[in-house]
């Protein structure tokens, strides 16, 4: 999953991001309207986490542009108001979900993982492929019933290729759901990963480098 949020408290935005990318999330970051609207022109997420009152362009006014050009990105509006007819403003723009501060950033990710299962084929509970099972609530892995201790990015490129069920998966698709905008596109990051899962996942191997492709179980 790939999240972008966008918030002008610098704090506040690094401490969100972080506590999703702990739970294996791609997050870019921005801290205002401006730098909002640059990332989603040229970047693909599944949910924006929007700071309403934003210096430069208003996150009311970015949730219009979103519908206007029919993103299918889904929008969790925050705001320091809670009030009724604020809620319903925010969603009446646009939004999809609205979360008023302070909040509890357990309900924050509960929202988050919703809004992005509505833009994605359900994800059972379980996965499971060839002895391997992922299960996606606690974020856990085995291979025959043997505990994996994956770090975050590793989870995140078996859950991705697992999520593929046998099909290629490409190195760009693996950097476009597993990292963040800051990865240089030509790094190795990809295949170094890959390597410390594969001797994690031991024999016999259950990943396929497809030449010239990329990789799939």
């Amino acid at each position: 999953m790939r999240v972008l949020v966008v918030e002008d408290e610098r704090f506040l935005a690094e401490l969100v991001a972080e506590g999703l990318r702990e739970r294996a999330m791609a997050v870019d970051v921005a801290h205002d309207g401006d730098g909002a609207l640059e990332r989603l022109a040229v970047n693909a997420y599944d949910v924006l986490v929007l700071d309403r009152d934003l210096p430069g362009v208003h996150g009311d006014d970015i949730c219009r542009e979103l519908a206007r050009r029919g993103e299918p990105v889904r929008i969790l509006m925050l705001t320091a108001s809670g009030a009724v007819h604020e809620r319903v403003d925010g969603l009446n723009l646009g939004a999809d979900d609205y979360l008023a501060k302070p909040f509890a950033f357990e309900e924050l990710v509960a929202r988050v993982n919703a809004l992005a299962r509505r833009n994605a084929p359900p994800l059972p509970p379980v996965l499971e492929h060839r002895g391997l099972t992922l299960d996606t609530a606690r974020r856990q892995a085995f291979r025959d019933g043997r505990y994996l201790p994956l770090s975050r990015k590793e989870y995140a490129v078996l859950e991705v290729l697992m999520q593929a069920r046998g099909t290629v998966v490409s190195t760009e698709n693996l950097l476009e759901r597993a990292w963040d905008e800051n990865t240089d596109p030509f790094t190795t990051v990809v295949k170094v990963t890959m390597s410390k899962l594969r001797a994690k996942l031991g024999e016999p191997p259950v990943i396929v480098t497809v030449p010239g492709s990329g990789y799939r179980l």
